[in-house]
């Protein structure tokens, strides 16, 4: 006995992971202003450090950077899902290239913190560099899967 899933949730799932995706890129920059703020705090003289300790910019940006991972890998997983059932294959392009792409550096930025918890730069600096990569990917992304998201558009319209 096969599951049959119905055509009318086919289609409509189709739209979850552009509009997941979307939404990530929003937190993305959301966390990359946060760990700008906190950055900030390591120059600032005792005063300024002050106010700016007080605002969690360093936690609001660990709970930023923990909802991307998950979301990111389980959007991913997603996305690939509903292609392969509604298609029956994957298509193997830039889009999913550089989408598995960018769930390689979220892991491995993520898996950095513990050393640049410990005051390791060369940490810092491959976190940061990883994560500058990635908004750039996100942004081309954004463009490619808008470009999908008007092939099935089209296809459901015609």
């Amino acid at each position: 006995m096969a599951l049959e899933i119905p055509d009318s949730v086919k289609t409509w799932s189709q739209f979850g992971h552009p509009i997941l995706m979307w939404v990530l890129f929003g937190i993305t920059i959301y966390a990359l202003y946060l760990g700008l703020q906190h950055s900030k705090i390591r120059n600032a003289d005792k005063e300024t450090r002050k106010e700016l300790v007080k605002k969690n910019f360093g936690q609001r940006h660990h709970k930023m950077g923990s909802i991307l991972l998950s979301l990111m890998v389980l959007g991913n997983i997603g996305g690939m899902a509903i292609t392969y059932i509604n298609n029956g294959k994957l298509f193997v392009g830039p889009h999913l290239l550089a989408g598995l792409g960018m769930t390689g550096l979220i892991a491995v930025a993520a898996s950095l913190v513990p050393y640049m918890q410990k005051g390791n730069s060369l940490a810092r600096n491959a976190h940061i560099s990883l994560n500058i990569v990635l908004l750039g990917l996100f942004g081309w992304q954004a463009v490619t899967g808008m470009q999908i998201v008007q092939k099935i558009v089209d296809r459901i319209m015609s």
